[in-house]
């Protein structure tokens, strides 16, 4: 059995939010490399700034002075299917979810029901906190969010966008400011910022997930409505 260190339970223990708990996470999860710590980070890029390594799984949030907080992340089709910039023109807590209308004529049985839109809360699919990434001032469709899927995290999942454990982007929500850039690397980019300038960067890993446009996907919410 690994060992996973007392300070990496507590930081995933249950968490009061509201009038909401977030579940603590099974240590069966954890792993001490999955724990969201402070990195060495080189970029030039203003302190706030997001960027999104989709092919690494993991999503760092810039602090300055070549530092960064790293989190880990899951990584669905979708996730893989959107790159460059965006911006973060809102955030939610326990954020509404709708089923897009493909969804529903997919498998009308358990989307249907669900056609009006479902309240936040720990079944959702989009955890506790999600951020909405806009370009030019459309919605990409594309989000950082929470899970109610923890042990997804750190894996190349079938499908979806980006998906932290529901402390960790409880913890990024907290940091981030509306309007705030994000960065999303192509695979191509794999490692940016994880070496110094001038190093050669990694290679990325071999990978066998088609890309996709997020659309259509229970993570991306499309069809939430207007404003919320």
């Amino acid at each position: 059995m690994r060992y996973i260190s007392e300070q990496t339970v507590a930081m995933y223990a249950a968490q009061p939010d509201g009038d909401m708990t977030i579940p603590a996470v099974n240590p069966a999860w954890l792993s001490d490399d999955k724990v969201r710590r402070e990195v060495d980070y080189w970029s030039d890029e203003k302190p706030g700034t997001i960027i999104v390594d989709p092919w690494a799984r993991y999503v760092y949030f810039i602090l300055g002075d070549n530092r960064a907080i790293r989190y880990t992340a899951a990584v669905g089709k979708e996730g893989r299917g959107f790159a460059g910039t965006a911006y973060v023109p809102m955030k939610r807590e326990w954020p509404r979810w709708t089923p897009t209308a493909n969804m529903i004529k997919r498998e009308p049985e358990v989307y249907e029901p669900l056609r009006g839109g479902m309240e936040g809360g720990l079944d959702n699919p989009l955890g506790a906190r999600a951020l909405y990434l806009y370009r030019n001032g459309r919605d990409t469709l594309y989000r950082i969010h929470g899970t109610p899927y923890p042990w997804t995290i750190g894996t190349a999942d079938s499908s979806g966008c980006i998906r932290l454990f529901n402390q960790d982007a409880r913890d990024l929500y907290d940091r981030v400011e509306t309007g705030a850039k994000v960065i999303v690397l192509r695979r191509d980019q794999f490692g940016l910022g994880t070496v110094p300038p001038g190093t050669p960067l990694p290679a990325p890993p071999a990978d066998d997930l088609s890309v996709a446009a997020p659309e259509a996907t229970a993570d991306t919410e499309a069809g939430i409505e207007a404003g919320i």
